[in-house]
């Protein structure tokens, strides 16, 4: 017994001493553990309409679509998986959306019962939390924060499924679904018949598009929104500089979408041009919020003209705000580069907004966040052409919405080849957790040198 007793102790010291020192191992560890888990879970033969046991790249697609919250499938959710899959595919979103660093620090903080100093640091960055004090708490707000939401755009949108269908234990799933969906910007649909019949029910989009904007501003904006409103303070000046640009970049966003696409699709057959007016502006609305990271789509994303096509690949790239349920390399690191543009090309020393310097180790990451991510954008491409038969165009589509856990779907997902939907499952793997732990391990990376080399400037343009 006594022999036993210290084999747990060994093993609790072991688990202990992994979480605090080594929680980006962690991290990829519970979501690798995690994918294969859901995998298993689709692959039984319950979890299909047929009760025949889905082929396991397409298990393993689904479950690491769903871990990552992207919403890119390879066969329709509504017709292929039974309510058993579709319940693993709703858990395997929740589970996304809190974060893959947020459910080992949960999971550490279970065993341990606190967070280590390492922990700490890796959460505080993943989550761009002010001090490493307000951990605990924001780990916390996230959690409530998720289940308050889901359960607000359910309940928003329950009336009106009650209203279109029959049945009502139909419609409270079809509410929760979506709900769920939408805040944690996955772009899973239950319906059989898509989103499409309510291109023009503004009771349905609208709820979808709150949930997903809400989601994509990130939750340390979630936070400073909070105790704003809690501390009487909602005063611009006095929210956080992250708090700033997210929500300005994502009004600019959203704004420029919504233009880009009322302009350029309304005359397009295949989009705008049978609708009337208002189901015009609303179907705009729609498609410029869901290339933050939504994938909701009413109108079909493959029938877009090629220069609708190409304006969402660049807002799928860029994605939502930081440490939230949207994807993209984050509209902070395109702010921040453009800031840094406006610095250089005005000869200012300092990086500045809103009266802030931004320091100069933040603008480093920003770049490299940037280059990392088309570069991989870039070489996906380029495999993804040799692997498959398919055009550029589509290729490039597809493998900035896998990249960017957006899940718009351009027509190809379904078509792929088991390369191809490995390459796929990759970018979604690589999105969603390793750009959260590259991230981490950049903004960690800062070596003191005691000698310096002499300056050198090259010659740049």
């Amino acid at each position: 017994m006594s022999h036993v007793v210290a084999e747990k102790h060994a093993l609790k010291h072991w688990w202990i001493h992994f979480t605090r020192h080594y929680p980006a191992r962690l991290a990829i560890g519970v979501f690798a553990g995690s994918a294969l888990f859901f995998t298993f879970l689709l692959s039984l033969p319950f979890a299909t309409v047929s009760r025949a046991p889905a082929r396991f790249t397409t298990a393993l697609f689904t479950a690491v679509s769903a871990l990552c919250i992207t919403g890119l499938t390879v066969v329709d959710t509504a017709t292929f998986w039974s309510f058993f899959g579709q319940v693993v595919i709703l858990v395997a979103v929740m589970l996304g959306g809190l974060g893959i660093i947020t459910a080992a620090a949960i999971m550490g903080l279970t065993v341990s019962r606190h967070l280590g100093l390492t922990q700490r640091m890796l959460m505080a960055s993943e989550t761009k939390s002010q001090g490493l004090g307000g951990v605990r708490s924001l780990i916390r707000i996230i959690v409530i924060t998720s289940l308050v939401c889901e359960a607000l755009v359910a309940l928003v949108l329950l009336p009106r499924m009650l209203f279109l269908h029959d049945n009502p234990a139909r419609a409270l799933w079809y509410s929760i679904f979506l709900g769920v969906s939408a805040f944690n910007n996955a772009g899973f649909v239950p319906m059989p018949e898509g989103l499409t019949p309510y291109v023009s029910d503004w009771l349905v989009c609208v709820p979808l598009m709150l949930g997903v904007i809400i989601g994509s501003l990130g939750f340390p904006v979630i936070k400073t929104l909070r105790v704003a409103q809690k501390n009487h303070l909602g005063i611009w000046r006095r929210w956080s500089l992250h708090a700033k640009l997210t929500i300005v970049g994502s009004l600019a966003l959203l704004v420029i979408g919504f233009v880009a696409f009322l302009a350029l699709e309304y005359h397009d057959p295949n989009t705008l041009a049978p609708l009337n007016f208002h189901t015009k502006i609303l179907a705009s609305l729609f498609a410029a919020v869901m290339p933050r990271s939504g994938g909701f789509t009413t109108l079909p994303a493959g029938g877009y003209t090629p220069a609708m096509r190409l304006t969402s690949e660049v807002l799928m790239f860029i994605g939502g705000g930081s440490a939230g349920t949207g994807g993209g390399i984050k509209i902070t690191t395109l702010l921040v580069l453009l800031l840094a543009i406006r610095a250089e090309a005005r000869g200012d020393r300092d990086v500045e907004a809103f009266h802030r310097r931004i320091p100069t180790a933040a603008v480093r990451v920003a770049i490299a966040v940037f280059a990392g991510g088309l570069t991989i954008v870039l070489v996906a491409t380029a495999l993804l052409l040799w692997l498959t038969n398919t055009t550029l165009d589509l290729a490039l589509f597809e493998v900035i919405s896998a990249f960017a856990t957006c899940g718009l779907e351009g027509g190809l997902s379904a078509k792929l080849n088991v390369p191809g939907r490995i390459l796929i499952i990759l970018l979604m793997f690589i999105g969603r957790a390793g750009s959260m732990t590259f991230g981490a391990a950049l903004a960690f990376r800062d070596r003191q040198r005691v000698i310096r080399y002499p300056e050198e400037r090259p010659l740049i343009g």
